[in-house]
């Protein structure tokens, strides 16, 4: 199910909006704090942000710039300020559509699954990962972390691989050491200590505090 973030003070708009989305099979928040929409943003790891621009204290254009700074992931403009000069400013800003208030809520939802399609069905073959603004890459096996690319051994990938594709659910050790095996990489219960251990040390190091937890007795979790 995708995740939509919006970023709406109008509480009528943007209650409306995350009911209809329900009903398209989409997850939706509404932002309640405007002084700290990122803090919502890294909880709720969204796969598309609809934004207005005008908003309390900061506007939208510096949520878009903020959101830039740590993802690519869809940016959908809702506004009534729907001049030419607001669409353009808003796309050089990095937003991906603008969509003017009023709107049809089915034009809003076509809008938003052509979004969804084009940067994740259509980038299937070479899928990004998404945490906390945190890149892997599974074309390519890499971690990219505000701009800066963390290096991971093969077996640090395919446990942080694991963990992404299981995001919010417990992945035991024996899942991780047996997805260890598909690689010919033949791990126990210490190595596979060592090597999330290790894991954790570069993520740490790159700003990635906490990413994982551990489960004691259980396994591991990103949330």
């Amino acid at each position: 199910m995708y995740r939509i973030l919006i970023v709406e003070d109008e509480p009528g708009i943007a209650q409306a909006i995350a009911v209809q989305a329900k009903k398209w099979n989409l997850e939706a928040k509404c932002v309640r704090d405007f002084r700290n929409v990122m803090k919502d943003y890294s909880e709720f790891a969204p796969h598309l942000v609809l934004l207005d621009i005008a908003l309390p204290f900061f506007n939208g254009y510096h949520w878009c710039v903020e959101i830039r700074k740590v993802s690519q992931i869809p940016i959908l403009f809702i506004s009534s300020a729907a001049d030419n000069m607001n669409i353009v400013m808003a796309m050089n800003m990095g937003a991906d559509d603008f969509i003017a208030k009023p709107f049809d809520q089915n034009v809003l939802i076509a809008k938003i699954q052509a979004l969804l399609r084009r940067a994740y069905d259509f980038a299937a073959a070479v899928p990004v990962l998404e945490h906390r603004g945190a890149l892997l890459n599974t074309g390519d096996n890499t971690l990219t972390y505000r701009e800066e690319q963390i290096s991971l051994t093969k077996n640090e990938y395919r446990i942080l691989l694991t963990l992404l594709q299981n995001k919010g659910k417990v992945v035991s050790r024996e899942k991780l050491m047996e997805r260890l095996w598909e690689t010919d990489s033949f791990v126990d219960e210490n190595t596979l200590t060592v090597n999330v251990n290790r894991l954790r040390k570069k993520l740490d190091a790159a700003g990635l505090t906490e990413f994982i937890t551990t489960k004691f007795g259980v396994g591991y979790l990103i949330i």
